[in-house]
């Protein structure tokens, strides 16, 4: 049996009887990215208006009673809601469907329709699965590449034939229907039950589908496809966009083309030229700094060689700097006999650090160096170096390293 859902892929509202309610749990991802049970119900419907997900399509969201339906999956002829509240069997109660959801996922999975069926009669480029993402959508073709040219043919035709409002027809045929085997199709599933039901575009193709519809292929508005991207094994992945989606994708891409022009100070044409002279200028600029940067390292490491700590414990932080500014210093030192601490970074907060002196030295401190400054980091050869989420710590490490040298300087 056909749900109301798939019968009228327009119905928005209607009146159903519950048939069962039982405690249930749901597995989501929560708003931090992190797995949540939610404790509930799965409560079956005598009939539903909203689609379970399967063939590719997400299921809808909408109310049962102005209780929310958190999930709708398939079990065998029937449809399981899952519901944060409990509703009574027998109770009578009215179904909404989230439209604005479900007719998105009837334009994706329509132009999915249309994108299969002109790629394989132009060009033969099987459809191996495809998916119904929250942006966009993919169809993996059975092809290792796909050229431009092909998808320019593919993005014009099926087009064309959204302009030509072809009808578009949901008919259920026996499974001993000889028809059948004339469908285009990837198989049934393992539990299916009752009849075949074909979706059916008007001179275009004829598929095996459970999902929700356009009447009519004026309804789908446009296609656009953004292009393609490698897939799995000898396949690529055709990415598209239908209908609404494509007005909101162009919505953004004005939104960004104006900020731009703005930025820029440029007509959207020359948009790309003017980025690129900005690249020019900033590696420019890079180059330069590193220039001044590396002549500053030289610099203080000279200075550092003065220094009356020289041969102790001698330390220096700048907020400005990199892992190659202290590097510099510390190859222009060569500081073998006298224990080196650089960093550079927030002097409170996260930073680089270097130790660089005697090796056995080095061995030992550093990871200390580390916890310290709670960071990470590794070394070989008399130098370790890394990551400190603590620079306000780095007078412990001073005192640490000073320790260090004191108790060396003693036992010698």
């Amino acid at each position: 049996m056909a749900f109301r859902c798939q019968r009228d892929s327009y119905a928005r509202e209607f009146t159903t009887t519950v048939v069962s309610c039982r405690p249930a749990e749901l597995q989501t991802e929560g708003s931090n990215g992190k797995k949540e049970v939610l404790s509930g119900f799965q409560v079956v419907l005598e009939d539903t208006l909203l689609f379970p997900e399967g063939g590719g399509q997400p299921d809808d969201h909408g109310t049962i009673n102005d209780v929310s339906v958190l999930r709708v999956t398939r079990r065998g002829a029937q449809a399981d809601h899952f519901t944060q509240t409990a509703l009574a069997p027998g109770t009578e109660v009215q179904v909404r469907v989230d439209w604005e959801r479900r007719f998105d996922h009837m334009q994706q999975h329509s132009g999915q329709h249309l994108i299969t069926a002109v790629a394989d009669h132009l060009f033969g480029l099987k459809t191996t699965s495809w998916e119904l993402g929250r942006l966009r959508s993919v169809i993996e073709l059975d092809s290792p590449s796909v050229t431009a040219e092909q998808l320019a043919a593919i993005e014009q035709s099926v087009n064309e034939k959204i302009r030509d409002r072809l009808p578009v027809t949901v008919r259920e045929l026996s499974l001993d229907d000889p028809e059948v085997e004339q469908v285009r199709g990837r198989g049934l599933p393992d539990d299916h039950a009752g009849p075949v039901r074909v979706v059916t575009i008007e001179g275009v193709d004829s598929n095996m589908c459970c999902g929700t519809h356009v009447s009519n292929l004026s309804d789908l508005q446009v296609i656009k496809i953004l292009g393609t991207e490698k897939g799995k094994k000898n396949k690529t992945n055709l990415v598209f966009l239908a209908g609404n989606r494509v007005l909101k994708w162009m919505e953004r891409s004005h939104g960004s083309e104006k900020a731009l022009t703005a930025l820029l100070k440029c007509g959207a044409e020359d948009h790309a030229e003017a980025v690129k002279k900005l690249q020019n200028s900033a590696k420019l600029l890079q180059k330069n700094n590193l220039n001044l940067l590396r002549d500053l390292a030289m610099h203080i490491a000279h200075s550092l060689r003065s220094s009356p700590d020289w041969g102790g414990v001698v330390t220096l932080h700048r907020k400005e700097g990199d892992s190659e500014f202290m590097n510099i210093i510390a190859n222009e030192i060569g500081s073998e006999e006298t224990l080196l601490f650089l960093t550079v970074g927030d002097e409170k907060g996260a930073g680089l650090f270097l130790l660089a002196g005697p090796v056995e030295a080095v061995e030992t401190l550093g990871p200390r160096v580390a916890e310290v400054l709670e960071g990470k980091g590794a070394g070989k050869k008399g130098r370790f170096q890394g990551k400190a989420t603590k620079m306000s710590r780095r007078a412990e490490v001073q005192a640490l390293l000073q320790d260090y040298v004191s108790t060396q300087s003693a036992e010698e």
